[in-house]
């Protein structure tokens, strides 16, 4: 009896010690970012979703956006849009280090959108291809959305949609 006190007097003080678990390492301190050098380097870059295609120059500046002549906010009002379109400036931290000049064409709001933020990805990862590549393709920012609208085929209503076939 008196050697099962021991055993688990020696438990609770081992608990004692260990009072906290965590995934994390305290010890090990997160790895500064290095720091970049500063680019001047002009990319260019052609990105397409659904039917939209968008012709895109990213130019080292202060972060000023002209689509079409026009400011991003008056051309995507949508504020989800304008989010979408500047994740690849977000994620690789250049936010206001480069003013983007785009011709966009075709399809919808949402397919402009889509394939100007490929745009910006891709020209931005020919700026710099050894900092930015492995963070753009992680995230998915550099391949290219493939779905798009079915034709319509001979014979059918829609894309898909055939007339119900009628036993008698």
């Amino acid at each position: 009896m008196a050697q099962n006190e021991e055993l688990t007097t020696e438990a609770v003080e081992a608990e004692e010690n260990l009072t906290s678990y965590t995934s994390e390492s305290s010890s090990v301190e997160a790895a500064p970012k290095k720091e970049r050098p500063a680019l001047t380097v002009a990319g260019a870059a052609v990105g397409r979703r659904k039917e939209a295609v968008a012709r895109v120059r990213v130019v080292p500046g202060t972060g000023k956006w002209t689509i079409n002549g026009r400011e991003l906010a008056n051309y995507f009002p949508n504020k989800l849009h304008q989010q979408d379109v500047n994740e690849p400036f977000k994620i690789l931290d250049l936010e206001g280090a480069y003013d983007v000049i785009a011709r966009i064409h075709g399809g919808g709001i949402s397919g402009q959108a889509g394939a100007l933020r490929l745009g910006i990805a891709r020209s931005l990862n020919e700026i710099d291809v050894e900092n930015n590549r492995a963070t753009l393709k992680k995230a998915g920012y550099l391949s290219r959305d493939a779905r798009v609208i079915e034709r319509k085929k001979a014979g059918l209503k829609k894309a898909r949609k055939a007339q119900q076939y009628s036993k008698r």
